[in-house]
Order: structure tokens, then sequence, then C-alpha cells
């Protein structure tokens, strides 16, 4: 397959906390209707999923939308998160009976849906120039695109407390050095350094995951090696965040209660200062400002520390995107076309943030957001802005074992040395590796 280099500067920033806005319950098919469809005109049907972040923005666009193109009316459906709607969505797809569009996963996931042979290319829309790089990518096959973006990119790193910081005269780390120094003195204050929430298991994965940027810096091709079954988990530099996690945990710095709180009870203690740093998804901003309002001037964000102050940046994930089946055909098909004109347009930027104010870039040249971002945003920002970022592995290799996140949990806890912990790794992956059918496994 045919890729883009990894770490292409993102074209358009736009970011804010996400806001927490209610909605009333309803039924599959009923949601997202704009305007009468009773007399001339088309009807387009849309699946996605039943998540407030994904419903809530698409209808803002499919409302500004029908103001602009009251011939074109856009009904939506909804299906359940996880693989039980991974589940419907895949059926529907395989029997000829999917929506007119629909939304899914960019990057490997997209991958098992098999884009060439189920879904119409985009790659000569007269809007894909204006799109960011790292979504492209997302959503490649072979030589073509096959998705629109969707809501926004996040990134993963380090949510930190900045009024610690202030009170401990600290600086934000560029290297790995520099963050356990600070761990140090943040543990000598009686504060906990390093957050880890393992009833959530999933929150154990970021000191590798968030890692990845550091690892291409050292190594452009490793994904591409990953993928052949050339670089492993064992060797350096993609160890490392086995490693890392190893030594905060061996020092000390992890709070007392990481085995048993989950996600929201550990961006309270960031956002208090009860902790001083939370290795997170930058989606988890918006929850936490709406929970914690001080922390959107008191939490900041970095990228995860490397062994390289100049090689540091930040490990983004692209959003999801919105696809056209192939099933989709006629006028349908160039009213779907149009939709999605539209939603990849600063005027759907706009629709999206009217609605919900987003947690991350635009991947879309030309979007503007609100100046009154959180502290954390803001940080996230500069990576941008800079083009230090790199898309997560995930977006470059369909490779990836399930077990990662027990894995970390037994390293962080001290149950299993980082070294085992790799080598454990890199055999949970195989499986899935002969799965696809990729060559060297």
């Amino acid at each position: 397959m045919h890729t883009t280099p990894p770490a292409r500067r993102l074209r358009a920033v736009a970011l804010l906390a996400v806001g927490g806005l209610a909605l009333t319950a309803c039924s599959a098919g009923s949601l997202g209707s704009s305007g009468d469809d009773s007399g001339d005109g088309v009807t387009l049907s849309m699946l996605i999923d039943n998540s407030e972040q994904s419903m809530v923005p698409m209808q803002g666009v499919i409302d500004a939308f029908h103001a602009e193109h009251p011939d074109i009316t856009v009904e939506m459906e909804t299906r359940p998160q996880g693989s039980e709607g991974d589940n419907v969505l895949k059926t529907r797809l395989a029997t000829g009976d999917m929506t007119d569009l629909f939304q899914y996963n960019s990057g490997s996931l997209l991958q098992a849906l098999d884009p060439a042979g189920n879904l119409v290319p985009l790659t000569d829309e007269p809007w894909i120039d204006s799109v960011d790089d790292a979504f492209l990518q997302a959503v490649q096959s072979g030589d073509d695109y096959y998705g629109a973006p969707q809501n926004q990119a996040s990134a993963g790193g380090v949510l930190y407390n900045t009024q610690v910081y202030a009170d401990l005269g600290l600086e934000v780390p560029l290297t790995w050095d520099e963050f356990m120094a600070n761990n140090e003195a943040i543990k000598a204050a009686g504060i906990a350094p390093v957050i880890q929430s393992y009833q959530d298991t999933w929150t154990s994965q970021l000191f590798v995951l968030a890692d990845f940027h550091n690892v291409l810096t050292q190594n452009p091709d490793w994904a591409e090696e990953y993928t052949a079954n050339e670089a492993k988990y064992v060797d350096e530099p993609a160890f490392a965040g086995f490693r890392h996690l190893q030594e905060v945990a061996d020092a000390g710095y992890l709070n007392s209660d990481f085995a048993s709180i989950k996600m929201e009870a550990a961006l309270d203690q960031v956002a208090t200062g009860a902790g001083a740093h939370y290795p997170m998804l930058t989606f988890a901003i918006g929850p936490m400002v709406a929970a914690n309002p001080e922390a959107a001037e008191d939490v900041g964000f970095f990228a995860m520390p490397g062994e390289d102050a100049g090689g540091n940046g930040l490990t983004v994930w692209p959003t999801g995107g919105i696809y056209i089946p192939k099933s989709t055909e006629g006028e349908e098909l160039e009213a779907a076309r149009t939709f999605l004109e539209f939603l990849v347009s600063p005027e759907g930027c706009d629709a999206q943030t009217a609605a919900m104010p987003p947690s991350g870039p635009y991947q879309v040249e030309g979007c503007t957001v609100p100046d009154d971002l959180p502290a954390a945003v803001e940080d996230m920002t500069a990576y941008f802005e800079e083009g230090n970022t790199s898309p997560a592995l995930e977006f470059l290799s369909p490779v990836k074992g399930p077990a990662l996140e027990q894995i970390m949990v037994e390293v962080g806890s001290g149950i299993r040395p980082a070294a085992e912990a790799a080598a454990l790794y890199d055999e949970d992956v195989k499986k899935q590796a002969q799965q696809l059918g990729l060559e060297g496994w």
C-alpha cells in the first residue's frame, strides 16, 4: 500500500474542549432528518454510532447542509458502539443493505472493510487537497482515499497540573530524564507524580502508544518493518514505552489507588492537583473540564517525553471518517458527494463547532474555532502548528494484539517486568498478523 510520510504536518488547527450537551431519546432512523422530504428531492440515509460526540456535531452539519441544499434530506440511523455495532455495520455492508453514507473508524480497522471492494473512492473529489495528510493516510487503500473526516483528531501525551508545576518551579519536560527529575521533585512534595487508572484497563497503554512519535523519530521506517515482522517491541526504540512504565512504578511514582480507580477519578486527581501527571488521550479534556471547570486553566498538556529533546513531538489519532458504500448509486450518490463536500468545508466545521465545541484539530484547511481554549488544548495546538506530529501506529500498520492493555497493567502493577512484557506482546500480535495474511509472519 502506498503511504505518505508519517510525520507530515497537519494543515489546520481548530481546538476547544468538548462540552456536555444533552440528547433526548431517539429511535434509530428518527435522528438527523432535516426539513420535509415529502416533495421533490433526494433523501439520504446515514448510519452513525450512538455516542453524543458523533451524533450532536453531525446533527449540526445536517441542519446547516439542508439550509443550503433544501432539496437534499439527510436522515441518521444509529448503531451501538463497540463490537456489537461493528458487527451490525459489517453485516449490512456485506449484504448490500448499507445506508447511503456511514461513519466508521479510519486506520487499520477500515482496512478490514476491504475499501476497494466495498467503498466509493473519493480521490478525485474537489475538496481532497484541503484535507490533512495524516487523515488521508488513515483512509487510504492502494492509491485511493475513501473517507471524509468526521469530528477532530486527538493526541496522546501527558495531562499535567500547571499549579503543581508553578508551585515547585518545574518546566515542561522534553526528555525522559527531565520527566523523571520532575517526578522526583513532585514526590518529595507529597504529591502523586504519575496517575494510573487500571479499572479502565485500556488507559494503561498510553506509555507505549503515545511514545510512537519518539519511535519514528529514531527510526522512520519502524512501522513498515514492524508490519513485515522485522521490528519488535523487545528492542529499542519501541521497548522504551514498556521500560518507562516500569521505571515510574519501580520509583514509587504512581498514585496509591492506581489499581482501583477509573479514568474519571484519575482526571479529577490531575484537575485538583492530587496528582501531577496523567498519560491520556486529549479527548478526555472536555469531560475533565465539564466536571472540574478550574481544569480549563489548571491543567496543561505535553507530548510523551523521549530520549532526544530535539525530536520531541506528538502522537496523533486522526478522526474517524464518513464513507460512501458502492451500493449508493444514481442521484443518491451525487447527493452523498455533495454532502461530503459540505462536511469538508469551513462551513461544515463551523456547524460542528456550533453544535458541540471540538476537542482537537479539524483536519480541514481553513477551519476556525473560538479563541477561549482550555490550557491543555492550547498546548496541544502548538504541536500541530509546528508540524511536530506523527500518526499513531494503528494508522500505519494493521498489526495490533488484543492483550496490550492487560500486559501493561501487569507492568505498572509490578507483576511482570518490562522485558518479559514486551516479549509477550510480540507473541500476542502474531496471531492477528497471520490472520491478515501478512508476509513474513
